[in-house]
């Protein structure tokens, strides 16, 4: 049953179920770390969502690319998106840098997006939008503060530097990937399109692995649920999704939703683990949703009537 502009009620809670899947991430992967090291965790992971990707593509039967040069622009997003993403993520986790530090580092995505759409794609951003972007990163700030032991030697004790560095990594992956492919990938079919991406990945996790890891991999119940989990829930549903969103969505209203993914993981940690929420984080989790209400309730601007038309 759809409304008067046709959208459905599932499209109006997929942004929703985005940021639920997607908060899921960094607990699937401090479930699975200490059983495989990041690479090899991640090549089985896009193995695993190959296999799934190409059943469904057996018996949906979607349409392909029309061109290798399409094919090319959806493996360069899979680099991004997956590639960078993903590594610099477990990457960094995997170096003893906190899930909660590293969802800051990736969080900063929309003010990343915002400024390179207005230096490279001469998009211009509303006070509205630009509000909203600050008040989320704020937000996300205020949920973090508070997990900060005083006295501490900083952000940066008990885990080296290059972890933070691929962190950066990983927040400069999903910017120019959820940019690249809001570009270059509109046209394309979401099922085929995102096993390209999962192929070119999976290709950029085996060679590392190989090159830099032994691959050694303690088969545990809870590394196969993990694993299960991240290829199930992430991989399958959440980037399904993200590619959705981007599809439909202005690229800074997309990328605002990451900064709903930090409060969210905290409410799920002390769901999960009892790590309680004080009043500071309460706060920036409801500065942080307020500020990503901006930017989706931000109205696009109407095209331009076509000569002869009336107003």
């Amino acid at each position: 049953m759809t409304d008067a502009t046709g959208d459905s009620i599932w499209i109006r809670l997929m942004p929703v179920t985005f940021v639920l899947l997607w908060s899921t991430g960094f607990i699937g992967a401090k479930f699975g770390l200490p059983y495989a090291e990041p690479f090899t965790l991640l090549f089985y992971r896009m193995l695993l969502t190959l296999l799934c990707l190409g059943g469904l593509i057996l018996i949906l039967k979607p349409l392909w690319p029309r061109s290798w040069k399409q094919a090319v622009h959806l493996g360069v997003t899979g680099l991004l998106v997956h590639g960078a993403y993903l590594g610099g993520v477990f990457y960094a986790i995997e170096a003893g840098m906190p899930a909660g530090l590293t969802a800051l580092v990736v969080g900063l995505q929309p003010l990343l997006t915002g400024m390179t759409m207005v230096l490279l794609l001469n998009e211009r951003l509303t006070g509205r939008v630009w509000l909203g972007l600050l008040m989320g990163l704020a937000g996300v700030i205020l949920v973090l503060a508070e997990k900060l032991e005083p006295g501490s030697a900083g952000l940066f004790a008990g885990f080296p530097l290059w972890a933070v560095l691929c962190a950066v990594a990983a927040l400069f992956g999903i910017s120019m990937g959820t940019l690249y492919q809001k570009r270059f990938c509109g046209a394309t079919d979401l099922l085929t399109g995102t096993f390209i991406q999962y192929c070119a990945a999976a290709t950029l996790f085996g060679i590392l692995a190989v090159s830099l890891e032994t691959m050694v991999v303690d088969w545990t119940p809870q590394l196969i649920f993990a694993l299960a989990w991240l290829v199930l829930v992430l991989s399958l549903g959440a980037i399904g999704l993200l590619m959705a969103l981007i599809k439909r969505g202005a690229s800074a209203q997309v990328a605002s939703l990451f900064y709903l993914v930090t409060p969210v993981t905290a409410l799920e940690a002390w769901l999960l683990f009892d790590e309680r929420l004080g009043w500071m984080a309460a706060a920036g989790t409801a500065i942080a949703v307020s500020g990503v209400y901006l930017v989706m309730t931000q109205k696009k601007p109407e095209a331009p009537a076509a000569p002869g038309e009336g107003r």
